[in-house]
């Protein structure tokens, strides 16, 4: 029978070094992928809120334009001092008279 061979430690514990390398390599592609799930997660939220803002928004303008509306309906074209609440004739400036040259 043959004789008995063997790697010495200093083999085996660079064998063993290599396999913990590749098992922390792994280990790190994993909690990677784990990480990006969750941001895409975070970045699905975030997309529906902006949605959802960009909605508020417009409500918010459709409401100010009908009120504006009102506000002219009853008052006319006016100025409004929003710190007391007074309202002054809104000044049209006139837009000056262009004449073509020929």
């Amino acid at each position: 029978m043959p004789k008995e061979i063997k790697f010495t430690q200093e083999e085996l514990d660079k064998i063993n070094e290599f396999r913990q390398k590749y098992l922390d390599t792994q280990m790190g592609f994993g909690q990677t992928e784990i990480t990006r799930l969750r941001l895409g997660r975070q970045l699905d939220n975030l997309d529906t809120f902006i949605e959802d803002l960009r909605k508020q928004f417009e409500i918010i303008q459709k409401d100010e334009q009908e009120f504006i509306a009102e506000i002219n309906k009853t008052y006319g074209d006016v100025n409004i001092d929003i710190k007391d609440g007074t309202l002054s004739p809104l000044e049209k400036v006139e837009e000056p008279v262009v004449e073509e040259v020929k």
